[in-house]
Formats: C-alpha cells, structure tokens, sequence
C-alpha cells in the first residue's frame, strides 16, 4: 500500500502497463469499475471450466485457471513475489497456518459468506484457517481421502503402503512430489505411529530418507498433476501409485481399476479458499462472490456427480441419492474420525530439506 493514497503497488503497476498518458488516478478508477476476470490458482482436479461456468454467466467475470504442481510450490510463489497475477489461491487445510504466519493471506469477513451458514460443524469451527486472534484468513470448500489406486489385473491382493516401497514392482509405481505426504507414508512403513508420523523429528526423518532413497530407483515417477498419472495409469506405464481417486473414476470404466484405503491411515485432504493479502478491494469482492459460489448448490452438484468430491457444505446433501452420498462419503460423516489429516509440522523445513536430498539422490 502506498502511504496516504489508498492504492495498492499491484494497481500502480496496473495502472503503468495499462500505458495511460491521462493520469494514472484516472486510469486506475476505470480498471477498478472494469474487472472482468480473475485468477484461480487451484488443481487441476477442482477447477473444471464446467464447475465455474455458472459463476462466469452469473457474475460476467471470467475465472481463469491456474493450475497448481504442488502446495509447497503455492506457497513459494506467494512467498517469493512471482504468483503476482494469483488472485484467489488453495491453501490445505492443515497448511493454511504458514500463509496466516507469514501474512500471506487476506482476512476473510465470514458475514459476506451466506452459504458459510450451511458448512459442516467440522470445517466450519475449525481453528485451522484462524490466526491467533481468531480471525479468519482460509473456508475450507473442498474434501476427500488419497487412497492407493492401482490396476487390480496387476495385483493379487489388495495393495497397501508396503507396496509402493516393493521392488517387485518396480518400474510401475508412482509416488506424488509432496514431501508432507510422501514423508509421512515412509515414516508409516518404518513403524511409526500414525498419530506420531507428522510429528517426526531429525531421527525418524532419517529412516523415513533412507526409504526414500531405496524406493527411488523403483518409481516410474513422482507425479505433479493428477491428469498426468492418469495418463500413465491409461497407458500401462504405471500400475500402483498413492494418488488422488481421479484415475479410479476416470479409467474404472476401462480398465480393472482398484481403489485401496490402507489399514495403517487413509490421507484426508481438504482444499481452503484464499485470497493473497495484495489483492485490490474491488477484486476481493468478486472473491467473497467467487467461495459464496464454492459453497453453494451449482458447484457442489457439479463437482459430486463429475468429480466424486463433497464440498464442506450441506447444501445439496440430501438431494443426492443413497449411492451418490457414499460415493463422495457423505453418507457418514463419521468416517473422517478413520482418516490421518496430513499436518505440515513445526519442522516442516527440515522435511523439505529430507525431500529434496531424497530426490537429488
């Protein structure tokens, strides 16, 4: 923010590139009432142009699409200055704290959230997206499980995080390039305690490395977008990876998919909506417009009976069918008291460090 001016470093240089030799005060008053597209920055599973299309013809913003390769990615661009163009942003849940700590984030006035009222108790009283005044920073939208999805022709029993580390495999296992996640199944595989393993300090993050390093040679890849493992899950160049339940639904058609939940913890993920605290005023507006819209019936019907996620919201909970609820897993919300809820701990720049070693090995 400028001193006194009440305009932001993002609208002067707007207003410079815009070129305009009449004024710059002038200019930035026409691109304020002239806003006609927004940012996403999201994955690529969650943002389907046929999720967002109701809200481009309702509102005459169009949303465009960026899509993430990874959350520690997100976060370096925001961090570094080169996500300048990002206007609204998809923190997990249980990261959402760096953002908030690093004042990343713009606050969030719930009241200019109608459909906030219809959340799930859960996501809506999480302290997770608050900072330590407890005022919100990140709404939870979106949530699932990341099973194991792997091809059941391939496979004589139903596979578990041993699998991924097993060289009678090897050339056919993929692993995402996440250290958070990827970490803590080594850590789950070496023994320790699910309620321990994104607690793991120098010593276990050791053995967890050592895993790492010896699984390498075994991957077919470590996957960044979702469409791009479900290419090679279509293509027979990999077989079992831990994965989002995107190749699963999108091949099950085709090909003996499987979707495996290991006994030893299933991977809840949830997606917050953000916005980058450089954002102008008139474009956080369209922002509360744009998660009003995440919460509501148009994109929770879309992304449930295309996608198969369940939005934090109820509002279209009981307009599905039976089938149609235990697909997204809404039929029994107490099924999330089964899954691990991936935490970026204290330490979580030593575990970055352990990431980049295991994949420079």
């Amino acid at each position: 923010m400028m001193a006194g001016s009440g305009i932001t470093r993002r609208e002067v240089l707007a207003g410079i590139a815009a070129g305009t030799a009449a004024g710059m005060f002038g200019s930035l008053s026409s691109a304020r009432a002239a806003i006609s597209e927004m940012v996403w920055a999201t994955w690529d599973s969650n943002g389907h142009p046929e999720y967002i299309a109701a809200f481009e013809a309702r509102t005459g913003v169009k949303v465009k699409l960026s899509y993430l390769s990874s959350e520690d990615a997100q976060f370096a661009a925001l961090k570094t200055g080169t996500a300048s163009d990002w206007d609204m942003i998809n923190p997990s849940l249980n990261g959402s704290w760096r953002y908030i700590k690093a004042g990343l984030l713009e606050e969030i006035d719930m009241g200019k959230i109608p459909n906030a009222a219809k959340m799930y108790d859960v996501f809506k009283t999480t302290p997770k997206v608050l900072d330590a005044s407890g005022k919100h920073f990140a709404v939870p939208y979106l949530w699932g499980l990341n099973p194991i999805v792997y091809r059941k022709d391939r496979f004589e029993s139903e596979p578990d995080y041993t699998t991924l580390f097993n060289e009678k495999y090897k050339g056919q296992l993929a692993m995402r390039d996440y250290a958070l996640e990827s970490i803590g199944i080594a850590g789950l595989v070496a023994g320790i305690p699910r309620d321990k393993v994104f607690l793991m300090e120098t010593k276990e993050l050791a053995e967890a490395k050592k895993l790492l390093i010896a699984q390498k040679p075994l991957l077919r890849t470590y996957w960044q977008t979702i469409g791009d493992l479900t290419n090679l899950f279509a293509t027979g160049e990999v077989s079992c990876a831990f994965s989002w339940r995107v190749p699963y639904d999108a091949l099950k058609d085709k090909l003996s998919m499987g979707m495996a939940k290991p006994k030893a913890g299933i991977m809840g993920w949830c997606d917050c909506f953000a916005m980058p605290a450089t954002l102008s005023p008139e474009k956080t507006e369209i922002g509360y417009k744009f998660i009003d819209y995440l919460l509501g019936a148009d994109f929770a019907t879309q992304i449930a009976k295309i996608g198969n996620y369940a939005t934090t919201s109820s509002i279209i909970r009981d307009s599905l069918s039976k089938e149609q609820q235990e697909a997204i897993f809404v039929d029994d919300m107490d099924v999330m008291k089964s899954f691990m809820w991936p935490v970026a701990p204290a330490n979580y720049s030593e575990w970055l460090k352990v990431w980049n070693e295991v994949k420079a090995s």
